[in-house]
């Protein structure tokens, strides 16, 4: 049977792959997600006044819009990269919401800050830590995405597995900015994106090996 015709047959007997593919997928997310958070809670811990500020700092409130706005869409397009069907380009745009995102916060604090403040607010406090800090709260999130990507069909190992490192980093960036004391989109846009782009790389590396099929 040709790798078409294979393609093909997969995909026609979505109905009873869909929904295994879902639920292993979710299961193994959230298994991940909780595996980082309670290294993160016995480590490193939420920041004091939390409650306080995420109800009184908007920049504080933006990391979390901004950081969810990574993960929810790569959540959504890692569910169909493990379809057979899946074809590239579909949803991808959903990718393009962080970084609105991220640049209407950015230009918002341009204009909030003097031009003599940019680059302390950009540099912060925690930038070389944040830089270990998310690489290291991705790695058991990745691990149980390539888990369950590989019990599903997925036909674009790389891009599966780059979305996949995405999603990864973006539960870890979440759950950093709980801790993390630099709130300015300066810095969001510095080090945060460096973090998620490397576990996206890891994630396209990985999945080109792993998810092959």
């Amino acid at each position: 049977m040709k790798t078409e015709d294979l393609i093909k047959a997969i995909a026609a007997d979505a109905k009873s792959v869909a929904p295994p593919i879902a639920q292993t997928l979710a299961v193994a997310v959230g298994a991940g997600t909780l595996i980082s958070a309670l290294l993160m809670l016995g480590t490193i811990g939420i920041r004091e006044n939390f409650l306080v500020d995420i109800t009184t700092s908007m920049r504080f409130a933006f990391k979390f819009i901004l950081t969810l706005s990574v993960a929810i869409p790569a959540f959504v397009l890692v569910r169909s990269l493990a379809r057979p069907d899946f074809a590239p380009g579909k949803n991808l745009w959903w990718l393009a919401l962080a970084p609105v995102v991220l640049a209407v916060g950015v230009i918002a604090e341009l204009f909030a800050l003097p031009r003599d403040a940019w680059h302390a607010h950009m540099v912060g406090q925690n930038s070389v830590y944040c830089l270990i800090i998310i690489p290291i709260l991705s790695l058991a999130p990745l691990a149980a995405v390539l888990y369950a990507l590989r019990r599903g069909a997925p036909t674009h190992p790389v891009v599966a597995g780059a979305v996949g490192g995405l999603l990864s980093a973006g539960i870890a960036a979440t759950l950093y900015a709980a801790h993390c004391p630099d709130d300015s989109p300066l810095f969001l846009a510095a080090w945060y994106t460096i973090g998620v782009l490397v576990m996206t790389a890891v994630g396209a590396l990985l999945g080109s090996r792993i998810l092959r099929w």
